[in-house]
Parts: structure tokens; sequence; C-alpha cells
């Protein structure tokens, strides 16, 4: 009989066990493609951001270089999507024109929709390793799985479903690592850590925001670290190789998948394109089409130019007829990235320096020059008047004429660098002398003995939001701000050579750049003070649902696609927070009157199911609730996610372990409310068609504008 009854519970373990870890997630994860995928083409035009990552992905077709706010993956893999539909890179994805025949858009978005569909299954999972009741993970799962704001997203050519998905793998290795704490060092356990890097460096090659993720990883880390520090029996080779292993999966692998992830991107732009200005010289005359002409190699008196700084706002020396509203108030002096005429420079001799008007004069290390502004005829002048956005520079202005002007106008050349011409066979060039592209030199104020210097801030509206030019006291020689280069060459004196070509690009410093230039774009997305963004919102907006986002043309006889999400999930989730704070001070005071006995397993239990989800909320929202950029109400999508599991613990706290007759009602009304919700709104993620009059029963809020 025992036999039996043993042979019986087995059975029994082994149906649950298929159940809660293979049938189950399996339903959810038809379910899941199922509502994502569903009347996917309905909407035959460009909507929303597909302007932009249609087009970026359209880029690797053609092969040429772009620049974004964000790092390479995700637009690599919607170019990838885009080779799949064999589109051939001609279509512009101009926001709200029509797909041609010949573009299989369908395609492209099933590929985005896979990530979005993929949540649900790694949610599931998430929650097993969180060690929550069952019916927890079932109500945490359900609302993933009906989320109207991850329906939506996932829907159309954006970035937001894979950010979303890898900042959920990556949640879901942590939590599969805590679940293996007590088996460290083991294949598994190493295993799983490995592929919290991997993630990790996905995240963050998506977007920047998946920083925040890895902060969280961070803070388990350290956390987990401390406590072999307080294990006396941990040896010490045994607790330095913790954090060896840490240090090379969780810094060392996501860094090289980030770096990895750039190498291919310029890799496989290698044309010229809409992109050139955000690097630096070599790397854009090294591009097939350059829009950057060879000019004759060595530079006279006389010679026109243009030069480009090496610091980490690679600009071009650039002025223009308007003045400083301070300071001198003088012309001002500025570093602009795009070819424009008022680029142009002259070298020129100082005031009073003899010269034979028959004789060619080379620039050579040592040189003192005076560099005139081609249009507005300006010399490049310093004085000791402060910088206008940096502190303890001095500012660099457009003075006089070439008649009118002093001795602070004068400069001195300190060539600091050449490199050699990509043709093993061209001949050695003088190192002494100026030479386009090659030379790397620094521009010595004479009087003041500081350097012409890109500080990589930006003026004002007043300066155009261009680049500050600065002059700056700089002790090394290394300091790339205040280098420079050459970059077009113009001399009716001079031949060019057909025979030279330019140095290569250094793969390092392109990366440092585009980096930087990516970070100079984000800043710059501030909201305009002159205009209305009718789609933009603040932080404080996105838990309380103060309003959605129209994401196409809102006519009746088009699919209409509302961003907004489930009520019931947000709002919630959004009360649970606050609710959170009142069972964590309850635990701490019961703990603190030692009521309650916190074993280590319950500490771990509530930082897994408790703390780290309200701390990755809160460095998924806190962010962009203080930062200055203008914001939508997608930045909320990874925010809302640990929201939900912050609800999953408060209710699994509170419920998980009531009696039957309390537990079971409350987690079926918790579900059945999700479901309906779901049904109630499904037409602002699965299409709004027809009059707006029958969707008047939606407009909960004044604020949302579903109906037309």
């Amino acid at each position: 009989m025992n036999e039996k009854r043993i042979a019986s519970q087995s059975r029994n373990n082994k149906i649950k066990w298929w159940l809660r870890n293979i049938l189950c997630p399996l339903l959810f994860t038809i379910i899941s493609f199922k509502l994502r995928l569903q009347d996917i083409d309905a909407n035959k035009s460009v909507v929303w951001d597909e302007a932009h990552f249609g087009k970026f992905g359209s880029y690797y077709i053609k092969h040429e270089f772009y620049h974004d706010v964000h790092p390479p993956l995700g637009k690599m893999l919607i170019g990838l999507s885009e080779w799949l539909a064999n589109f051939d890179g001609n279509f512009e994805f101009e926001s709200g024109s029509t797909y041609p025949s010949e573009v299989n858009y369908k395609v492209m978005r099933q590929f985005n929709a896979i990530f979005g569909s993929l949540c649900v299954p790694v949610t599931y999972y998430t929650t097993l390793w969180m060690n929550f009741k069952f019916l927890t993970t079932l109500l945490i799962t359900i609302m993933i799985t009906l989320e109207h704001s991850y329906i939506v997203l996932s829907k159309f050519i954006l970035l937001d479903s894979m950010l979303l998905f890898f900042t959920l793998t990556t949640f879901a290795c942590l939590c599969k690592l805590n679940s293996l704490r007590d088996q460290q060092m083991t294949k598994k356990w190493s295993l799983w850590l490995l592929l919290t890097g991997i993630n990790i460096g996905c995240v963050c090659s998506v977007k920047w925001v998946g920083l925040f993720i890895t902060v969280i990883v961070g803070l388990y880390t350290i956390i987990d670290l401390y406590r072999h520090w307080c294990n006396n029996q941990l040896g010490r080779l045994t607790y330095y190789k913790h954090w060896l292993l840490r240090i090379i999966y969780l810094i060392t692998i996501p860094f090289l998948i980030y770096l990895f992830c750039f190498k291919i991107h310029f890799q496989l732009l290698y044309k010229s394109g809409t992109g050139d200005s955000s690097t630096n010289t070599l790397f854009q005359v090294n591009l097939e089409g350059t829009k950057i002409k060879q000019g004759p190699r060595n530079l006279l008196f006389g010679s026109h130019f243009t030069m480009r700084s090496h610091g980490l706002s690679p600009n071009l020396l650039h002025s223009h007829p308007q003045l400083y509203p301070d300071g001198s108030h003088q012309r001002q002096i500025t570093g602009y990235a795009h070819f424009d005429n008022n680029n142009v420079w002259e070298f020129q001799f100082i005031r009073g320096q003899k010269f034979d008007l028959g004789k060619l004069y080379l620039i050579s290390d040592g040189a003192e020059v005076r560099l005139i502004h081609n249009n507005t005829r300006s010399n490049l002048h310093s004085h000791k008047v402060p910088s206008h956005v940096s502190r303890g520079n001095w500012e660099v202005s457009g003075y006089g004429n070439d008649a009118d002007g002093d001795d602070h106008d004068n400069w001195v050349i300190e060539i600091v660098d050449q490199l050699p011409s990509a043709n093993p066979n061209y001949p050695k060039e003088d190192d002494n002398l100026v030479h386009q592209f090659s030379t790397f030199f620094r521009l010595r104020h004479k009087s003041l003995g500081c350097y012409l210097t890109s500080t990589g801030l930006s003026y004002p509206a007043w300066g155009f939001s261009q680049a500050e030019i600065v002059c700056k006291n700089s002790w090394s020689k290394r300091d790339k701000s205040t280098w420079w280069n050459i970059e077009e060459h113009w001399n009716e004196n001079l031949s060019i050579d057909e025979d030279y070509l330019p140095p290569k690009s250094k793969f390092w410093t392109d990366f440092i750049l585009i980096n930087f230039a990516m970070a100079s774009s984000n800043n710059a997305l501030v909201p305009d003070p002159d205009k209305f963004d009718s789609i933009a919102s603040d932080a404080w907006e996105w838990p309380v649902l103060h309003r959605g986002l129209r994401l196409c043309a809102w006519l009746k006889d088009t699919h209409r696609y509302y961003l907004l999400g489930s009520p019931f999930n947000t709002w919630i989730s959004t009360l649970s927070i606050f609710v959170f704070f009142g069972i964590m001070i309850r635990i701490a005071y019961k703990w603190r009157r030692q009521t309650l006995l916190l074993t280590e397993n319950d500490f771990w239990s509530l930082l897994i199911q408790a703390i780290l989800p309200f701390c990755a909320w809160l460095s998924h929202y806190l962010p962009f609730a203080i930062m200055g950029r203008v914001t939508y109400v997608h930045h909320y999508v990874p925010a809302l996610y640990f929201a939900i599991l912050i609800f999953g613990f408060v209710v699994d706290y509170t419920f998980g372990s009531s009696r039957s007759y309390i537990k079971y009602p409350v987690y079926l009304t918790l579900m059945g409310g999700c479901i309906y919700i779901y049904i109630l709104f499904a037409p602002i993620c699965q299409g709004l068609q027809g009059l707006g009059a029958k969707y008047l029963k939606l407009q909960w809020l004044r604020t949302w504008d579903i109906v037309i």
C-alpha cells in the first residue's frame, strides 16, 4: 500500500511539475503571440517612431552611416528583420506615409512582436524563481499578457519591446541566481551568472536605459559579496574568486558585448551617410563616397581650410555674424559638426611680420599665425574674459578684420602627432609641417598661453546650441580636447597628390567619440519652451494614467492605436507601492520588537520579492522624473513591469497564505478584473475602427483623447 501511495504521489508530482513548468507557460505564450500578432498589418501606414527606427534599419541595408541617440543592437535587429523581409532599403519611412506593396512591413512588425510576446513566458518563470505562490505567478503573468501598452508597442517597428525583453531576461537571470545562491561556484550557477552578463550587455546595447537594471544587478551583487565577506568559514582565496568571476561575467562580458555591437555597427555602415558629422575626420574620409575632398598635402599662409576638434565633441571650428549676449559682445566662435560655409578659415601672418610677397610660406611647427574667418573676415581672438558655459577658461571670439586687430589675435602652432599614409608606398612626409588629415596640432594663444579647446559643452539657444569653444590652460600634450586637424584644404598655388591615402581611423577612438556624441544628442532632447508638444508628458502622469498618446493619424477609416497602460494594471500597481511601504514598515517594526523572526532565507525572499523590484521600479522611474529631457508615456514601460511585481508581492504577502475561502475569491476577482479591463479597452491596442462615438465608454478621464 505504501508503495502504491508513493507511486501515486510521484505521478501527481510529475503532473504538477509539467503543469507548472511546461503547460501553463506554453499556454500563456500562445495567448501572448495571438494578442500581439493579431491584425498586426491592419494599419498600412508608418506608425509613430517607425519613421525613425524603420529608417535606421534601412541604413544597414544600404550600408550608409547614420547617428542616433541609442546604441546599435536594437536597430541592427530591425535591420535584420528588414533583410529577412527582402527590403531593398529604398523606402524612406516618412511618418504617416503608406507602405508600398513591395515593402513587407508585416514581417518586420512580426519580428518585433516576437520580443514582446516572449516577455510573457519570461515573466512566468521569473515569478516562479522569485518563489511566489502559484496563484500569484498566474496573476502577474495574466497582467503582463494583457497589458495594453505592451501589446500595442509589440505591434510596430520600435525598440521598446526589445528593451523590455532584455530588461526582463536580465532580472529573470538575477532571480534564478538568487535561487541558486547556495550552489555558488557550480557549473549551473556559473552558467546563469554568464547569462546575466550577456543580458546586461544586450539590454545596454539596445538603450542606455538598460543601465538602470544593471544597477539592480550590481546592488544584489554587493549584498551577495557582503554575505560572503561575513562568512568566516570561507577562505580568502575563494572570496577573491567570487569577486573575479563577477568582474568577468557581470562587467567584462557586458562591456565586450556592447563593444562588439559597435564593431559590427561600423563594419556594416561603411558608406557615407547622414551621420558623418558626428565622427572624426579620419573616420569620415575613409567612408565610401565621403563628402570630404582631398586637397593639397601642405598648408601655406593664405590657405583656406576647415579644422575639426579631437575632443569629445568632434566639431568643426565655426563662426557667424551673431554676437555674444554678454562678455565681450564680440562675434561668437562655436563648434559645428555639419558642412557649412561658416566653417572656412584662412591662415595669415601676424601683424608686423615681414614676408616676401612672391614666396610661398609653409605652415610649420612653431609658426605664429592669425586665423581669419572667411565670411566675416574677423580674427580668431581670445582675451581675459570668462567663457560663457564652462568655468575657469577664457572666451574665444571673432574680433576686428584684416586691418583692425591686436596681439590677442596671434596663435602658435604646436604639432603633437603625425600619422603615416595608409598607402605603404607613399613617401614619408616632413613631421615639422602641417598636413591635411594626418597632422594633429594645438593652437596656443601667444599672449595668454592657453590653448584653443572644444569643451564638449553646448551654448544655450543664443548660441544655437552649438559647441562651446574656449581658450583653456592645458598642462598636457595628451589633452585631446586641445587637439585639432585640418579637414578640408583649398589652395590654388598647390597641387593635389592623388597617390596619398588618408590614415585609417582607430576603432577605440571612433567608439569613444560616437558614445559621447550619443550622450550629447540625448542631452539636446530638451523641451522647446517656444513650442507645445502635444504628445509629450511628465513622469508624474504615467503612474496615474493622466494621459495617453495617439500613435498614428486619427482618421475614422484607419486602424487607430492609443498608447495607454491598462487602467487595472497601472492604477492597482501604483496603489500597491504605497501599500508596499506599509508592509515594509510593519515588518521592520515587528522585527525590531522581536515579535517577528527573520531567518536568512526570509531575508533573501524579501530581498528578491519586494526590495529589489521596488529598487528596480525606482531606478526605472525616478531618472525620468528628474531629468530635463523631453519624456513620453512609453518611458514608463519598464518601470510598470516592476510596479506589477510589487503588486504581486503585496497580494502574495497579504493573501497568499490565507484560508481558501479568502484566498481564492481574492485571486479570482483580481484575475477577472484584469481580463475584463483588457476586453473593455482592447480596441486601443488592437485598433480603433470607425466613428469615435462608439468608444465614448473608454473616455474615463477628460485628459484622454481616445475619441475623435
